[in-house]
């Protein structure tokens, strides 16, 4: 584990420690739900990402924002923790976390350096969160180190195709028309939340495999969601139209060698 953060870091947390009040009434309602994942609020049934029962696992959710993720494996029966860099996002998943009565270890942190030792845990999850906005180059080794052998690591994000079609701010509308390569991308700078910047982190499929392989990860499953059926509108500058076509977001669930 390293003591350093990396330079992105302060970054983010500035700006989403001042945006994080636009995340409390979508935070407040999903604390209220069942599982459902990403953007277009896919069902676990149709995209598993959690197991049903969680009994007995120790669980970790890194990039945990206001913590709906550790409610949905704390219910399923998981010791759950959860790690976010955000102040005011902890404030508001301690607040939810005692208004629905449930027991969740909050930590201020970041996922590319979590304090605690080698194989704590047997499960950990990031829906977006360390998904995007952490080097997968850092953080998926980390989550890796925190595994029990055996361990699953279940996380969804940015399609890899997504990025390209969409410029770098996030007041664009996701289109037809390349803007970036697909090859080579990794660190995407963008500038939205409030006008302020972000910067976020992705990679070619190929490049994803590549590294959970040589991580020590065995690919279960591999996901590349669709829009539902009946959605429709824009969200986050994605068309629902756009993303019934093409993969909007990915997901993974590995397993620790």
């Amino acid at each position: 584990m390293s003591t350093e953060r990396p330079e992105y870091v302060e970054v983010n947390v500035d700006t989403w420690n001042r945006a994080a009040h636009r995340w409390v009434e979508s935070g407040e309602r999903m604390w209220a739900s069942d599982p459902e994942w990403g953007i277009w609020g896919v069902p676990n049934t149709r995209l598993p990402l959690l197991p049903e029962d969680m009994t007995g696992l120790d669980a970790i959710e890194l990039g945990c924002g206001t913590g709906y993720g550790s409610a949905w494996m704390t219910r399923r029966g998981a010791a759950v923790v959860a790690v976010d860099p955000s102040v005011r996002q902890l404030d508001t998943a301690r607040r939810l976390a005692g208004e629905h009565g449930l027991e969740i270890g909050f930590v201020e942190g970041i996922a590319e350096s979590v304090p605690f030792p080698d194989g704590s845990f047997d499960f950990a999850l990031s829906e977006y969160g360390a998904a995007i906005w952490a080097d997968p180059h850092l953080w998926i080794p980390e989550a890796h180190r925190l595994l029990r052998p055996g361990g699953r690591l279940a996380f969804l994000g940015t399609g890899s195709w997504n990025d390209v079609f969409t410029e770098r701010s996030l007041d664009a509308v996701t289109g037809e028309t390349a803007v970036r390569p697909y090859f080579g991308q990794h660190r995407i700078e963008w500038v939205g939340l409030d006008d302020d910047p972000t910067i976020e982190f992705n990679l070619p499929i190929s490049e994803w495999f590549g590294l959970l392989r040589r991580t020590g990860f065995e690919v279960l499953d591999f996901f590349e969601v669709q829009a539902p059926s009946d959605a429709d509108g824009v969200r986050f500058s994605i068309p629902a139209e756009w993303a019934k076509r093409y993969p909007s977001e990915q997901a993974w669930v590995v397993e620790k060698r």
